[in-house]
């Protein structure tokens, strides 16, 4: 028998906020400010893994910039 693994396509906004270590409030601060992309499905908000990976990679970039 195998064993199936379901990958999750979807965050919320509170697995968003443990992955960055950052507060629930200051995650729904970047996804009201469009810094973090979301979408709307019914009440709750959700967040693909890849709009994550966008933010830590523009915030690494402006990081460097500051560095330079």
């Amino acid at each position: 028998m195998t064993a199936v693994v379901i990958e999750r396509k979807w965050h919320t906004m509170a697995e968003v906020a443990d992955m960055l270590g950052f507060g629930l409030s200051k995650t729904k601060m970047l996804v009201l400010t469009g810094q973090i992309r979301s979408v709307k499905i019914g009440r709750n908000r959700r967040i693909l893994p890849a709009w994550v990976d966008e933010y830590v990679a523009r915030c690494a970039a402006e990081a460097e910039e500051w560095s330079a």
